[in-house]
């Protein structure tokens, strides 16, 4: 089984700042990818910013030099540090972790998502 667990949202004033951090973990071979997206009231899933377990980064237009993604991969956790908060920001924010898992000598590639962590920007 794999989990995979966000943590550090909240409420934070237009200007602040919030670093997000999501952690995998199971029967984990290796992460091909891992990412966030988020989904504010109304709107669909949208692409925040991913990371490929080579180091390739790739962000939405709106975070652009606002968000920086990070990773670990030998512990399969990926960080989202968030500046220049704006209340457009505010959404619920989820963990994508596009990993390799092995079971009984196979392997299997899969999408998985967290939970979701709110984040609110407002004065």
């Amino acid at each position: 089984q794999v989990q995979v667990v966000e943590s550090g949202g909240g409420l934070v004033q237009p200007g602040g700042s919030l670093r997000l951090s999501c952690a995998a973990s199971g029967s984990i071979f290796s992460n091909r990818a891992m990412g966030w997206y988020r989904q504010a009231p109304g709107n669909q899933r949208e692409l925040v910013a991913t990371i490929t377990n080579g180091g390739h980064t790739n962000y939405a237009d709106s975070v652009k030099g606002r968000f920086t993604i990070s990773s670990d991969n030998a512990k399969n956790t990926v960080y989202l540090q968030m500046n220049s908060l704006k209340p457009e920001d505010t959404a619920v924010y989820y963990c994508n972790a596009d990993l390799v898992t092995s079971m009984g000598g196979r392997f299997y590639t899969h999408d998985y998502w967290g939970q979701g962590t709110q984040v609110s920007v407002s004065s």
